[in-house]
């Protein structure tokens, strides 16, 4: 299947991400949101990101342009009748996935591939919702789109080897190392891994072991990660890794993934992170 337009559902951080990373790839790409504002957002961040890069060297504000004219943004999902492949990139929330799904199967040719940006939840349920379960797969960015070069390319019971490899094709040609998930399980391969890295980082933190500022600088300089658990988990969103503890704990039905009460009560405060101003460290 040749594609060369990309649809993508969703123009929050993540949404917003795929959609320039694709543009700057070569693709023409309709990103799509409920409402216009959130467009407008998306496109800023878009924007910022660019202006970056070209404060760095790393483009001209010709080839900003040419990217930024290749971005379609729309209300309007019917416009995905002209896309080749559509990345669900919405809210982890099951039932609006589905229900995305099922407006996008009605609309899409049978043809086209339709791929959830979820970083936990089920591939095989999100498939349920459309007509076509063997054309549907994971296909999960890590943020910034644009610079983390994993794409975790997930299988639902029913994705057929042909998606597989069309996925894998497509992430390289984003600039992407793909690594395929065999079998649809919750939180895939790096958030089952880090997801209880997180859960023990917040633990010695209510038990008073140590801050946050030396559990951080303890896994960057022990382990040589490039960020500690609490800097990541701000800069992804506490709300994210919140709901992926819940989801997680109920599809395994294991309290080890139970969400600890001092995330509960960040998300409760509105603490979301940078995107607010506040998580477990202070940004404003």
């Amino acid at each position: 299947m040749t594609i060369s337009k990309v649809g993508v559902v969703g123009a929050g951080s993540m949404g917003s991400g795929i959609a320039n990373l694709a543009a700057i790839s070569g693709f023409q790409v309709i990103l799509h949101d409920v409402e216009q504002k959130f467009l407008d957002n998306g496109l800023s961040r878009i924007n910022k990101f660019m202006e970056k890069s070209v404060a760095k060297g790393k483009m001209t504000e010709e080839q900003k342009k040419e990217v930024l004219e290749r971005i379609q943004v729309t209300t309007n999902l019917e416009d995905f009748k002209q896309a080749d492949i559509v990345i669900e990139a919405v809210i982890e929330d099951l039932e609006v996935k589905k229900s995305v799904f099922a407006k996008l199967d009605q609309i899409t040719s049978d043809h086209v591939i339709l791929a959830t940006n979820t970083s936990s939840m089920s591939i095989t349920e999100i498939a349920s919702a459309t007509n076509r379960p063997e054309r549907v797969a994971g296909m999960h960015f890590f943020n910034p789109a644009q610079i983390m070069k994993l794409v975790e390319v997930v299988r639902g019971y029913k994705t057929s080897d042909e998606t597989v490899v069309e996925l894998k094709e497509f992430a390289k040609k984003l600039n992407k190392e793909p690594v395929e998930v065999k079998k649809d399980t919750p939180g895939f391969i790096v958030n089952r891994i880090m997801i209880p890295q997180f859960i023990e980082a917040i633990k010695l933190l209510e038990e008073g072991v140590a801050t946050a500022e030396d559990i951080d600088k303890a896994v960057t300089l022990g382990l040589n990660y490039p960020m500690g658990p609490f800097t990541l988990q701000d800069f992804a969103g506490v709300d994210i890794g919140y709901y992926v503890m819940e989801y997680m704990k109920n599809e395994f039905n294991d309290n080890r993934f139970a969400p600890p009460m001092l995330l509960k009560q960040l998300v409760r405060a509105g603490r979301l992170g940078r995107k607010t101003g506040a998580g477990f460290y202070d940004y404003d």
